[in-house]
């Protein structure tokens, strides 16, 4: 069974599913950090480490964890609900940080 894959090209970001059942499913805090603004319900179920199945029927019943966007026949969850719920969060830089080259990112403890 080949492995998929899903890229953000303008991040660079490339999350490729496991070789085996006994590989981690989830997404590392460094790969959720990256995601964009919004991003699709799958990319979500992996995070919250849910199946898709159960994922879409949650939203469809409106009991998802975090707040779902019905786009059209889409649906996009608002990245920085999903950090909130994992317990992380992007980190704002000052002015003089950004030139320092600043981290982007931290863990809340």
């Amino acid at each position: 069974m080949a492995a998929w894959k899903h890229q953000w090209s303008t991040l660079g970001v490339v999350v490729t599913a496991p070789a085996s059942s006994r590989e981690p499913r989830g997404l590392t805090s460094d790969g959720l950090l990256a995601l964009p603004a919004v991003i699709d319900l799958d990319t979500s179920n992996r995070a919250l480490m849910i199946g898709r199945s159960t994922g879409y029927g949650l939203a469809k019943q409106g009991v998802y964890p975090v707040r779902v966007l019905r786009l059209g026949n889409a649906y996009r969850v608002v990245t920085a609900d999903l950090l909130k719920l994992l317990g992380l969060e992007r980190r704002q830089l000052e002015g003089d940080q950004i030139e320092a080259g600043g981290d982007l990112h931290s863990l809340c403890a």
